[in-house]
């Protein structure tokens, strides 16, 4: 009987040490509700989205920023060698910055899809948040956003090309490219290939912004941001 009362004071025990480690990994909240957790969260969130995410809508919001500019897909990688091999450099660049720039104007269609988004964060969600890597509040906008993003951004890509020219001067470089001796004929997917490389984009800003406000007291610009961010310090 003593050892099955030993054996169960042990279980008991370490069960209160392992529920003892999981409240420790809670933030403690120091008198926040569940809902100013999660306002804090979607604060962080609309805080990326206003100042990091609008910036890729300027002009050379894309091309200029070397974290986001959209380079050549690697199948069209020797046409940008070709090209400046034969004197073209100038048609290359220009090819370049016009994928850019439609991403640019794709990225205009973000905002209201994030704002909805961040609108759903729940307490459970904010917890989880906090308690994630630096770029948990991304992740969870990616997870909610990204299917729609494509569905929305890729249409207005295509009609981009025709609006900034890439169209134009795409087709006019992968002609040049493909009358060159001894090459093979290319005519890539460039409408898929600068949405992803858009999104992927957007979510490097947010992502940006998210780790300035866990990592910087300074970028938590309002009182609401200091009180949850200081519980994942």
């Amino acid at each position: 009987m003593k050892k099955i009362f030993l054996l169960f004071t042990v279980v008991f025990l370490i069960s209160c040490a392992e529920l003892q480690n999981v409240i420790n990994e809670l933030p403690q909240t120091s008198g926040l509700s569940n809902e100013d957790m999660a306002a804090g969260l979607r604060q962080a969130l609309d805080l990326g989205i206003d100042k990091q995410v609008t910036k890729l809508t300027q002009k050379n919001g894309f091309y200029k920023n070397e974290l986001v500019k959209i380079l050549l897909p690697e199948e069209l990688q020797k046409v940008d060698d070709a090209l400046r091999k034969v004197g073209l450099s100038s048609l290359a660049d220009e090819g370049i910055k016009a994928l850019n720039r439609a991403a640019e104007d794709a990225v205009k269609e973000a905002t209201p899809i994030f704002v909805n988004a961040v609108k759903d964060i729940t307490f459970n969600d904010a917890k989880n948040i906090l308690l994630g890597e630096d770029n948990a509040a991304t992740e969870y906008l990616t997870s909610k956003t990204q299917t729609q993003l494509y569905d929305k951004f890729k249409p207005v890509i295509s009609n981009s090309f025709g609006k900034v020219g890439a169209d134009q001067i795409w087709n006019n470089l992968i002609t040049k490219y493909n009358n060159l001796p001894l090459t093979n004929n290319v005519n890539p997917d460039l409408t898929d290939y600068v949405t992803t490389e858009a999104l992927k984009g957007v979510y490097t800003m947010i992502a940006i912004e998210e780790k300035e406000i866990r990592t910087k007291v300074s970028s938590r610009t309002t009182d609401l941001l200091k009180k949850v961010f200081a519980l994942q310090d």
